[in-house]
């Protein structure tokens, strides 16, 4: 049994911020910005899933994930299902999910071409608790003036479509090929609370759930890790303190304490179920 806090990446972002999230340094003046900090599990080791936060000042590039069989296809371990909970957003903010009718590959290839799938994309707006879960092939983009957790399949494979003219490489063949170019449905969410526990997502790639305050039994399968990811609070497991902003990494049989205003997110991989 054990509990691991997570070391911490920044990532410069020409989408990213100056003023991040508390508990997070801003960029020093003069650096260029932020977009995400990833939390990165300890030695040479690739775990089944990431958890990154997020922070726009500007739209994220028109993109899209394989799933497992394309991404292992092109070399890699496995596809990209991912899920966001919004922590902030600005009043005007939105995020791309789907198209709004369905698109073959020719007219997908040419409206990225020309730049019209910026406003194919429908665009949601979005506010701070709101929840959704991406699946690979899903055609996205998050906008500006958002700070997220994310909650992914652990590959860094991103096909982009369309930037808005940013000098950034696109992956234009690559990405309409894995496309699903269609209006996006949101898988219903699965509603169980039990014992301060909530299911949020329980897709085959990952399942997160959202625990209030209180003490937490955890028992993982041998071989299998579990991610803590605190979004208020404070608290411990197996001794090993934490607070918002942090994540840990959780293997064995472990207990969670909690203080009583506490929100925390529970992730592990889909093919290994509590």
């Amino acid at each position: 049994m054990t509990a691991t806090l997570l070391a911490t990446k920044r990532v410069e972002k020409p989408w990213g911020r100056q003023h991040l999230w508390p508990g997070f340094a801003d960029p020093a003046p003069g650096a260029e910005p932020v977009g995400e900090i990833w939390f990165e599990a300890p030695g040479d080791t690739a775990p089944d899933l990431l958890v990154k936060y997020l922070f726009t000042s500007e739209k994220l590039s028109v993109q899209v994930h394989p799933d497992d069989a394309a991404a292992q296809a092109a070399g890699y371990p496995r596809g990209k299902d991912e899920a966001w909970l919004v922590l902030a957003a600005e009043p005007e903010s939105t995020i791309a999910l789907g198209t709004l009718a369905s698109m073959d590959h020719a007219a997908l290839r040419a409206t990225a071409l020309d730049g019209s799938i910026e406003h194919l994309l429908d665009w949601k707006p979005v506010k701070a608790g709101d929840f959704f879960y991406s699946p690979a092939r899903t055609i996205h983009a998050i906008g500006a003036g958002i700070t997220l957790i994310e909650v992914q399949q652990n590959v860094d494979l991103t096909y982009r479509l369309y930037d808005y003219g940013r000098p950034r490489e696109l992956h234009l063949e690559a990405g309409v090929a894995v496309s699903n170019a269609v209006p996006f449905v949101a898988q219903a969410a699965p509603g169980r609370v039990a014992n301060g526990r909530a299911i949020l997502a329980e897709g085959p790639k990952f399942v997160l759930e959202r625990w209030s305050g209180g003490d937490h039994e955890v028992t993982l399968p041998a071989g299998a890790a579990g991610w803590l990811v605190p979004v208020v609070g404070q608290g411990s497991a197996d001794g090993v303190g934490w607070l918002a902003g942090d994540c840990l990494m959780l293997s064995g049989q472990v207990t969670v304490t909690m203080a009583a205003e506490s929100d925390v997110l529970f992730a592990y991989a889909g093919d290994k179920r509590l």
